[in-house]
């Protein structure tokens, strides 16, 4: 009887997000799954023959292992950092930290032109001795600039995924492994980052995917200058012509993908804790 409670309590609860992820997940997927195969499926085969499809796929997949790599490198870093303060520090840090995740892409966007733009703060401020400022204020609009942007709001998310793992590090290990000889950076390499290699893939591919989306921050900093699939999306529905099909294909190959990624970060986390428990 009390399983029989307990199971009736877990799924009224369960309800309401399943409800939410009824509405607002699966039934648009169907919907826009439906779009794609409204003449036959052949947009699917109109974008196989689709250079501007096949330059997008590849700069999207480009820019979704570039800017999660390099963000979790600098996550991982200011992690660490975080894990050796005093709690009270940390706490004031993380907040700061976490700013950047209640930002639209747009605002971040508008951000990075105010700051590294042509008339920009940092443009200016390097101008006065001796950068162009058309090649530094230029920067910013290029892949590598998006790639930037990208990272201001994915480096907050490699870290609040990865400190937890090094705060429950058990230190004295690194200190073993000091004694028995090994350098600060081969102790690193080879005690702790084993052992936290589970948070680290999820946050790569965690950051991945949001790359791989994001559409917010690349429409306001680079417009269709760089080729990528949301940007490709947008050129379907925007005031210049309209293809559903080719839309709903698009974003039917943008949500296997981020799928696909964060599949491979769960089953990839989770081989690595079953193998530390046994």
């Amino acid at each position: 009887m009390s399983a029989r409670v307990s199971n009736r309590t877990l799924a009224a609860f369960a309800a309401p997000g399943m409800i939410v992820l009824g509405l607002f997940f699966l039934l648009p997927l169907c919907a826009v799954l439906a779009g794609a195969f409204t003449d036959g499926g052949h947009a699917f085969s109109q974008l196989a023959g689709d250079t501007v499809f096949w330059n997008g796929l590849w700069g999207t997949l480009f820019l979704g292992t570039a800017a999660p790599m390099f963000s979790l490198v600098i996550g991982f870093c200011v992690a660490l950092w975080l894990s050796r303060v005093k709690p009270n520090v940390r706490t004031g840090a993380l907040i700061a930290v976490s700013l950047p995740l209640t930002f639209s892409g747009l605002i971040v966007a508008y951000g990075f032109i105010l700051l590294m733009g042509r008339s920009g703060f940092v443009t200016l401020l390097l101008a006065k001795i001796g950068f162009d400022p058309a090649v530094v204020g230029g920067f910013i609009f290029s892949p590598a600039g998006l790639g930037l942007a990208y990272s201001y709001y994915l480096v907050p998310r490699v870290v609040l995924i990865v400190l937890p793992s090094i705060l429950n590090f058990d230190g004295n290990q690194l200190i073993a492994a000091r004694s028995l000889g090994a350098g600060k950076l081969r102790s690193l390499i080879e005690v702790m980052l084993p052992q936290i290699m589970p948070s680290l893939v999820a946050a790569f591919c965690l950051t991945s995917a949001v790359a791989i989306g994001a559409y917010g921050t690349a429409l306001a900093l680079v417009g269709t200058q760089v080729n990528i699939l949301p940007l490709v999306l947008y050129s379907k529905v925007s005031e210049t012509g309209t293809d559903l099909p080719a839309a709903s294909a698009i974003s039917i190959i943008l949500v296997a993908i981020c799928t696909i990624v964060i599949a491979l970060g769960e089953v990839v986390g989770r081989k690595r804790v079953k193998r530390g428990a046994h």
